[in-house]
């Protein structure tokens, strides 16, 4: 049986879910590998800079930027966090190949950015020819130093533009896989057949009417309430399904909107969920941030989305704006102001039914490809026999 070490952080939550959806589909294959789980930071908190500095560990300050929406210039956070990882890169790597050396995986797969350089060091110090995976879990990367380096490892990317850019950094074909999409939770590959009118009305909707879900991740946003008024504003036949997550502040702040004012647009406030699936199977269309997991689960659910590109974006989300044209599956705002408009431009019929068909086009099988992939990288490592599926 094969050891397999899955990297992940806990910034964001993207990397986590990436990495448990993966296990559940490797172990419902039966596949003969032992998966250990390894949260990086917790290997890394004795070197943890920023829980010095500011009393707070690196995920943790990342996850507060997005619960509070200090966005703004994380780019040159960004540049920040890559001058400390470059300077404590020797501890790192020391402290890594221990716990290498300790565990002996026969494969290490990174499902998280930064450090894949610190990742491959470390290997080949402790455990020389044991091959390092990173499966990019954007849809593309952010160069320079996100998620490809310049170094010899295997690469599952889930874009065409991902493929190119690790072309660019010399990564010959032989070491690049091509997954159709980002890992997906297999809930959302699952039918529901629920029915979606009697749904609606059972969550005090109107069974008819256009249907938009707003989401913007476990911590929710701002922005929702902000939407939510402007389309309550608008006097169209729309209403909406909130999801606000852990945000319990802000999901009473919605369900209070039809106390405060006669309100013509039907809402259904949600927190935490993990029936996003159930959701998304109720409602038209997607309103939220141009995150690679939103934006593809939506898709998965045949929603066109509408997200917004502006100064605030994370850098490493910003071409996903730019998929999002490309591929014809939704608008994109400058902000959240234009969204009345926007909503109304989606759903003319035409509009609609096209950003609709092209959604419905995409097919994003990437987390039932990708142990195929690893299954191959095994065999090239070990042999057919030795890769721990006979």
């Amino acid at each position: 049986m094969k050891k397999i070490d899955f990297i992940y952080f806990d910034a964001g939550g993207g990397h986590r879910s990436a990495a448990m959806a993966l296990q559940q589909v490797i172990a419902q294959q039966g596949r003969p590998w032992a998966i250990r789980m390894v949260n990086l930071q917790e290997q890394l908190d004795n070197l943890d800079i920023f829980r010095r500095i500011t009393g707070i560990r690196l995920q943790d300050y990342y996850n507060l930027l997005l619960k509070k929406g200090w966005t703004i210039g994380s780019g040159e956070l960004l540049k920040g966090l890559h001058v400390l990882i470059r300077l404590f890169q020797p501890a790192l790597v020391r402290m890594l190949t221990d716990f290498w050396r300790a565990g002996q995986p026969d494969m290490v797969v990174s499902l998280i950015p930064n450090f894949n350089r610190a990742l491959k060091l470390s290997l080949e110090a402790a455990l020389p020819g044991t091959p390092l995976v990173t499966i990019l879990t954007d849809i593309a990367d952010y160069p320079p130093r996100f998620w490809i380096e310049r170094q010899q490892q295997y690469l599952i990317c889930g874009s065409d533009r991902a493929v190119a850019q690790a072309r660019e950094l010399g990564h010959p074909d032989r070491f690049v896989f091509r997954a159709s999409g980002m890992i997906l939770n297999p809930r959302f590959y699952a039918p529901i057949e629920a029915d979606r009118s009697a749904e609606r009305q059972r969550l005090g909707l109107d069974p008819q009417w256009p249907t938009g879900l707003v989401l913007f991740g476990g911590e929710g946003s701002a922005a929702m309430l902000e939407i939510a008024r402007r389309l309550e504003r608008a006097a169209q036949p729309l209403q909406l399904i909130l999801i606000c997550g852990r945000n319990q502040k802000l999901a009473a702040t919605l369900r209070a909107m039809p106390r405060a004012m006669p309100s013509r647009m039907p809402m259904f406030v949600e927190g935490f969920t993990r029936e996003v699936p159930y959701y998304m199977h109720l409602s038209d269309f997607f309103i939220g941030k141009p995150g690679p997991g939103s934006i593809s689960e939506a898709i998965a659910m045949k929603l066109p989305v509408i997200v917004e590109r502006n100064a605030w974006n994370l850098p490493q989300e910003r071409y996903n704006c730019e998929w999002v044209r490309e591929q014809d599956v939704g608008l994109v705002l400058r902000n959240f102001r234009g969204i009345a408009a926007a909503v109304k431009e989606l759903l003319e019929p035409a509009t609609y039914a096209r950003m609709r068909a092209n959604a419905a086009a995409q097919s994003n099988r990437a987390v039932f490809e990708i142990p195929d992939m690893l299954e191959s990288i095994l065999s090239r490592t070990y042999g057919p026999g030795l890769s721990g599926v006979s």
